[in-house]
């Protein structure tokens, strides 16, 4: 099979029966940012939470009932694991999913709900899928390969031809990547229907197995894998589609994990949505173009996040933007020091939510007891504020990592 406009106006018509239609978002906020147009392709509004049962669904659409019926059988951190599980129930069939024991809670709950079976093997997804193969021919299951398999990525190339569709003279589109597949199907179907669109990868920068494989010009594995970016935590790229990256994609983009986590906040805040970490990575991207005045559209993969990571990404994302910081300031160990400390503070507008005091950070008490302060502030130019005002009370602060 080739990857062909043909297949993909087909997949277009086939995948319509599972998908939800997720318009462009134009985004206010990021496009005064980077002085560009940008628009969000929210996949993490599908009926999954993420573009995968695209590929899922024209995969099965492919394959004979006796193939269907064999029983299917699929590895997955998450997103892919609910498309083949949402696709297996629709087909009538049954699905099995091998998922690493650390794919998050919700992604386990929710492919479970949708009938499948779901074994937890491996630390990361190519361990997973490792043996995920093992059981396919123990048991004679039909495999459905999450991303190294040209019928998957011609599903989830459907987003490019609804992309363009609606935002005919886009300049660039933003890609996440993990094995490959969203980016092959993205980059080849934008190509056949207009080579002047820039079609951008972006990886994690603890997961660039593209990347190093682009590099090295052959599929490449890492040592290993190290990111919060779960769904695209992948040490080994796909083998069928690297000729499609190589030829068809323009760029590979790499964000820090701590770019995901400003970047979770900066959705939440200004576009409401909920966006996964390997979701999220295209928005991150978006500050490394160096481009003006383009039309320019990120697509949010997938939206499947559970409540601890959460919760644990928007602490980080509060501390990394100094809305919640931490000071350690020295004071004799006496009465009034405490409320003193607090009226410094409660003059600047900051406002404590947890102290800890150290009485044996010194052999004399009456010296000095440490104090940790941490606190809510507005920004960088807040706690600045805050800081200066401590130190001309007498106090030496010393910034700490903030914790809750």
């Amino acid at each position: 099979m080739e990857l062909t406009l043909e297949k993909f106006e087909e997949a277009c018509e086939v995948v319509k029966q599972v998908t939800m239609e997720t318009k462009l978002v134009y985004s206010d906020h990021f496009s005064a940012q980077t002085g560009n147009k940008v628009y969000l392709k929210p996949e993490n509004m599908q009926f999954t939470g993420a573009y995968k049962v695209r590929g899922a669904y024209y995969k099965l659409s492919t394959l004979s009932d006796e193939e269907r019926q064999k029983g299917l059988i699929t590895a997955s951190a998450g997103n892919h694991a609910q498309g083949v599980a949402y696709a297996a129930k629709c087909y009538g069939v049954k699905a099995t999913i091998v998922m690493p024991t650390t794919t998050p809670l919700i992604k386990v709950n929710r492919t479970k709900g949708y009938g499948a079976q779901v074994v937890l093997h491996g630390d990361v997804y190519d361990e997973a899928c490792e043996y995920a193969y093992q059981l396919a021919e123990e048991n004679g299951y039909t495999f459905v390969h999450p991303f190294d398999d040209l019928d998957v990525a011609t599903g989830q190339g459907t987003i490019a031809m609804e992309i363009i569709k609606e935002l005919p003279l886009v300049d660039y589109i933003l890609v996440p990547i993990g094995g490959g597949g969203l980016a092959t199907g993205v980059s080849t179907l934008a190509k056949l229907l207009n080579p002047k669109i820039q079609v951008i990868g972006v990886e994690p920068a603890g997961a660039n197995c593209m990347q190093e494989s682009i590099k090295a010009g052959k599929v490449t594995t890492l040592s290993g894998v190290n990111t919060i970016a779960d769904g695209t935590a992948v040490k080994t790229p796909g083998m069928q589609i690297f000729p499609y990256i190589s030829e068809n994609l323009d760029d590979i983009i790499t964000v820090e994990d701590e770019e995901l986590v400003v970047s979770f906040l900066d959705m939440v805040e200004n576009h409401k949505m909920v966006v996964e970490n390997s979701g999220l990575l295209t928005v991150a991207a978006l500050k490394h173009l160096d481009i003006k005045n383009k039309k320019v559209v990120a697509i949010l993969s997938g939206g499947n996040m559970d409540v601890i990571t959460m919760s644990s990404v928007v602490q980080q994302g509060l501390v990394l933007r100094d809305r919640i910081i931490s000071v350690s300031v020295l004071l004799p160990d006496k009465p009034g020091e405490l409320s003193r400390v607090s009226s410094v503070i409660a003059k600047q507008n900051g406002n404590v939510i947890k102290l800890e005091h150290n009485q044996f950070v010194s052999i004399n008490r009456n010296a000095a007891v440490e104090l940790r302060i941490t606190m809510e502030a507005y920004g960088t130019e807040h706690k600045q504020q805050i800081i200066k005002a401590l130190e001309e009370s007498g106090y030496h602060p010393k910034v700490v990592r903030a914790s809750m």
